[in-house]
């Protein structure tokens, strides 16, 4: 194999003093100026807004303010109330209280939430909260009542499991060791909780004032997600997999109605797929969910459906979107549903009438994740319309706003202001939209460039080559701290959505659909050229990194290509052959992202798996994993890590403690994913 050395020249002696005088110079003329770039324990002051939820009687709008805890070195969350225009923000939770999941009553005079695993009310008119719950598993998708008197609720329902063999002759009062764990279930770890207890969520209901919850669901089977209550609250619509093969369908669910006095279940819904989230429309008369039919490619985008309350009449509303639906509600006059997907990177709200076409009313959701430029928000309808949702900035996280259409035009206005104090504190680097042609086949690709402060154009800057993961997801104009961190340090940062992200249509994000890496590396390439191209990128300082998928193309293109001074791979997948056979969604990855089990085509695993290609690699390579990633296990990281020191290349591994997949969720390791980078790629600056 050929390596590509596109980019590379020869340096001569007069061009290297020159650039590191001119770096000198523009460090000492930063260091002079006025830039106040962010600092790594700035993480401690980040702000977000999360699950709004307006009273259904009234302007005021509840949601969570999520901040981190310095001591505990946590994320925490509390609930705060605002009024639509902005004024009256205050607390409704105190801060010892770890509180989320707030729903309103249907007659707006109390809220549920879930605080410390137990689920609270709060009253409105008094002030006063109390825990009304004494459950042994945490609750989830808290759903009310259409009278208000009851409390319907998910939770995990332990199976009491006994160990097959029981060993003999252990004295009384001995201390042996701990018992063998027996495991005969196929998923049985899960990223983020370790191993699994054996059991099943299933659906309860208990008082609204308190007292002893009721379970209403049977069977080895879970039973999880959004619910909602018929008209006359005597029966409840979920979805769930009750097929006897269900651990063969990992994807695959129907909606049922179950009545709450008989138990009887009815099945409402009958495809190969997965249909999910049902809504009862404000008149009772129909259904809404979302739902896809299963062809069993990487990427299937879910639309959105209605049918009637009773099951039939079943029509796609979204058949000519090509986008996935992540969210919908219904309008209030039953008319039709407000929708929310993502275009070309940018999180929409549109309103979808049950009849005519559809009304795109912004493009600004996001702003939930937080450390990378991911996609991702919230929304929620309002009594008369209007509609709240966490709106999205390159300069900060999630700010709640509120959208309204006076007179036929569309006005959003931000009602909140989380981190003012860290953007009065900070300056936070310039993000600029891109697009630019694959050189493979003039598809256009989009991307962002991110400035450091005090960016001048006349200068030269070393680039960062920064690769979402997924590889179904997409990076956007959302604020991501630990890219701005990376240009605090005065790198120039570029992102992008090569092949196989989403938000592009079914198609795009399935060109690498049992071909992944292939292209994607391609066009991340030439993304590198179109901002070499712009003339302030200093060609012999190109570095790159990325996390879980975009540590697999990190590590895939150090294998064919040396451009790059240094890099550092993110909980990166390395081996596929080994990977299917660590990873918790095991049943999952080999069904949709490979066209057979390993032991059959073993040629086409290591084909497309970065460590067949590690003999070409010559790049210094920082590997940094969570010793408890159960998703791209830390075994993957070793080996590349192994190979790596096999073949005498510059190499370092950092493992963290406790971390899984989702690295930033402790506020010390989100700070120290990118100083650890950059101290890498410092080391090889000219």
């Amino acid at each position: 194999m050929q390596i590509n050395n596109r980019g590379k020249h020869v340096k001569t002696l007069y061009s290297t003093l020159f650039l590191l005088l001119a770096w000198s110079l523009s460090t000492a003329a930063l260091a002079d100026s006025d830039v106040r770039p962010l600092q790594y324990d700035d993480v401690f002051l980040l702000e977000f807004a999360s699950s709004p939820a307006p009273a259904p009687n009234s302007d005021t709008i509840v949601f969570v303010r999520n901040w981190m805890d310095r001591m505990q070195d946590r994320t925490r969350s509390t609930l705060w109330t605002v009024n639509a225009d902005g004024s009256n923000l205050q607390a409704l939770t105190s801060k010892d209280q770890n509180a989320s999941q707030p729903v309103w009553s249907p007659d707006g005079s109390r809220i549920a939430y879930v605080a410390d695993g137990q689920i609270h009310l709060y009253w409105v008119n008094s002030g006063r909260q109390a825990q009304i719950s004494h459950l042994q598993q945490g609750p989830g998708n808290l759903t009310w009542s259409p009278d208000g008197r009851w409390i319907a609720f998910s939770m995990f329902e332990p199976k009491r499991a006994s160990n097959p063999v029981s060993l003999p002759g252990r004295p009384e009062g001995a201390n042996w060791a701990e018992p063998p764990i027996f495991i005969d279930d196929m998923n049985y770890r899960a990223d983020g909780r370790g191993y699994l207890r054996a059991g099943h969520r299933h659906i309860y209901i208990m008082p609204a004032e308190g007292g002893t919850p009721i379970k209403l669901t049977s069977g080895d089977f879970d039973h999880s997600g959004q619910m909602s209550f018929s008209p006359d609250g005597k029966s409840i619509f979920f979805s769930a997999n009750r097929y006897e093969d269900w651990k063969s369908q990992p994807i695959n669910s129907e909606i049922f109605r179950l009545d709450i006095e008989s138990r009887e279940l009815t099945q409402l819904t009958d495809r190969n797929g997965p249909d999910h989230s049902p809504v009862v429309s404000p008149d009772g008369r129909m259904i809404a969910f979302a739902g896809v039919d299963d062809r069993r490619l990487a990427h299937q985008n879910h639309g959105l459906y209605v049918m009637n309350i009773d099951g039939s009449n079943i029509r796609a509303l979204t058949a000519d979107l090509d986008q996935h639906i992540r969210g919908f509600e219904w309008a209030p006059d039953s008319t039709g549903l407000f929708i929310y997907y993502d275009a070309k990177g940018s999180g929409t709200i549109a309103h979808q009438p049950l009849r005519g076409n559809r009304t795109v009313l912004t493009d600004e959701v996001g702003g939930l994740a937080y450390s990378r430029p991911y996609s991702g928000g919230a929304f929620s309808v309002m009594a008369d319309g209007r509609v709240v949702f966490t709106h999205a900035s390159t300069e900060r996280p999630a700010e709640l706003a509120v959208l309204s259409q006076p007179r036929g035009s569309v006005r959003v206005n931000t009602i909140t202001d989380l981190n003012r104090d860290l953007l009065m504190k900070r300056d936070i680097g310039r993000v600029e939209e891109i697009w630019y042609a694959s050189s493979v086949d003039e598809k256009p690709i989009h991307g962002w460039i991110m400035y450091p402060p005090g960016f001048d154009p006349e200068k030269k800057y070393p680039l960062i080559l920064e690769i979402h993961g997924g590889p179904h997801t997409a990076y956007g104009p959302y604020f991501a701290m630990e890219l701005q961190l990376m240009a605090a340090q005065g790198y120039v940062v570029l992102y992008t959505n090569p092949r196989g992200s989403t938000s592009y249509g079914e198609d795009f994000a399935n060109l690498i659909h049992h071909n992944y890496p292939s292209h994607d590396f391609d066009d991340l390439m030439d993304g590198v050229d179109a901002v070499i191209a712009r003339g302030y990128i200093n060609e012999d300082e190109l570095f790159i990194t990325g996390g879980s998928g975009g540590g697999v193309l990190t590590t895939w293109a150090i294998g064919h290509t040396d451009r790059f001074r240094a890099a550092a791979a993110i909980n990166p997948v390395i081996n596929w052959y080994s990977f299917v056979l660590n990873a918790d969604m095991y049943n999952y990855f080999t069904q949709y992202w490979f066209p057979a089990l390993p032991w059959e085509d073993p040629e086409h695993y290591l084909k497309h798996s970065p460590i067949s290609y590690v003999g070409n690699v010559t790049t210094p390579t920082l590997l940094f994993t969570g010793e408890a990633d159960h998703r791209t296990p830390i075994s993957e990281t070793e080996q590349y890590y192994q190979a790596l020191q096999l073949l005498g290349i510059d190499t370092a591994m950092v493992r963290i403690p406790g971390a899984s997949h989702a690295l930033h969720t402790r506020p010390s390791n989100h700070m120290a994913k990118p100083a650890y980078v950059i101290y890498w790629f410092e080391k090889y600056r000219e």
